[in-house]
């Protein structure tokens, strides 16, 4: 299924950053184009959020939980909503930078899901 491809894609970011803030937040939030000042604690403290949804994703992925599929979608749609409220409250372009690697991830998990959902439905069925 192309929705498999695409949420190692999403674990793989989530786990990606939250290794990097948690190990090196402040070069991490700078790599990110962040210009707040955040300290050590709170990235880190996201870090963890982040690594334990990764490894839920990939969990998902493993056990082929389809029926969980939609959720790597529909998580980061709403959550992407709270980058651009975040970013309008702070300017900070982090927010922005943030927004660009999970919104490639939604477009691409929700038309691998839509994809997917259309060739399932129209398996066994006649002219």
């Amino acid at each position: 299924m192309r929705t498999r491809l695409c949420l190692y894609y999403v674990a793989g970011y989530l786990i990606v950053t939250g290794l990097a803030l948690l190990l090196a937040p402040k070069a991490s939030l700078g790599l990110m184009q962040s210009v707040a000042e955040y300290g050590d604690v709170m990235p880190r403290w996201v870090a963890m959020l982040s690594l334990a949804l990764g490894a839920l994703i990939l969990q998902v992925l493993r056990h082929r939980l389809t029926m969980m599929y939609p959720l790597g979608f529909f998580m980061p749609a709403a959550m992407a909503v709270g980058f651009v409220g975040l970013y309008v409250q702070s300017r900070d372009p982090l927010f922005l930078s943030i927004l660009a690697v999970v919104g490639i991830g939604v477009v691409f998990t929700g038309a691998s899901l839509w994809h997917d959902r259309s060739a399932h439905g129209s398996v066994g069925r006649g002219p």
